[in-house]
């Protein structure tokens, strides 16, 4: 199983970027994905999950409603997050993380820095 995130980089204050997480071994359509970021020596913090399934429910973490935008291509197997209007403190490294049942599997971060 590999969940490869890509798409971080360094942007100014009020620029977009967009992460991608290619999945690979799994059956993507039946995982929840989940976006999650951390700053060093703080715990990791949820960004934003989307269901799978038809229903697809989305949720966000308040302090990105309205400037991000999580999304699933499942014939793709690739989970996405559109980050526009960044801020300095979205700076961190962002992973992504794949759960169904007891099965879990996080990729290995990508990192975002936005400069003020």
């Amino acid at each position: 199983v590999q969940l490869q995130a890509s798409g971080g980089g360094l942007v100014q204050t009020g620029g977009s970027l967009r992460l991608s997480c290619a999945a690979s071994g799994i059956i993507f359509s039946r995982y929840v994905m989940t976006w999650y970021r951390q700053i060093p020596g703080k715990e990791r913090e949820l960004v934003a999950t989307i269901n799978s399934g038809l229903g697809r429910k989305i949720t966000y973490a308040d302090s990105v409603k309205g400037r991000f935008t999580i999304s699933r291509d499942t014939a793709e197997s690739t989970l996405y997050l559109q980050m526009n209007s960044l801020r300095p403190d979205d700076t961190a490294v962002y992973y992504c993380h794949a759960k169904w049942a007891r099965y879990e599997y996080w990729g290995q971060g990508t990192q975002v820095t936005v400069s003020s």
